[in-house]
């Protein structure tokens, strides 16, 4: 892990800012699976079965609520084909691919970090 020292610190301004930005930001991203089912969705569109098959440990209640507070956030799209039985396919929009370098970012972070646990356990063995 990098760390930067002798590194100038942000102003007030700056930091309350940033603090903004990044409350707003997990306000519409919270919580355990929201970031997990717009990954889901940004392999390929799927049925609702497809990604709770997907995503280990989510239940059906949870991901429907998690899809519904996506798409009213505009990070997915819900397309209802008329068949029988209707078809519902969720897909992920263009504005959910803004996130493509902040899970990048994310999933490099936590790769850092099992590293470090298991080095930890480690240690402590």
């Amino acid at each position: 892990m990098k760390i930067v020292k002798n590194e100038a610190l942000p102003s007030k301004e700056t930091c309350s800012s940033s603090l903004k930005n990044v409350t707003d930001a997990l306000y519409v991203i919270n919580g355990k699976w929201k970031l997990a089912v717009i990954l889901c969705l940004m392999q390929s569109p799927k049925r609702f079965n497809e990604i709770q098959q997907e995503i280990v440990g989510i239940s059906a209640k949870v991901l429907a609520k998690e899809l519904k507070d996506l798409e009213l956030n505009d990070f997915i799209t819900r397309n209802v084909f008329p068949s029988t039985p209707v078809s519902i396919i969720y897909e992920a929009t263009d504005y959910s691919r803004t996130l493509k370098n902040v899970l990048s970012e994310l999933s490099a972070w936590g790769e850092q970090h099992r590293e470090k646990i298991k080095e930890s356990m480690r240690k402590q063995s």
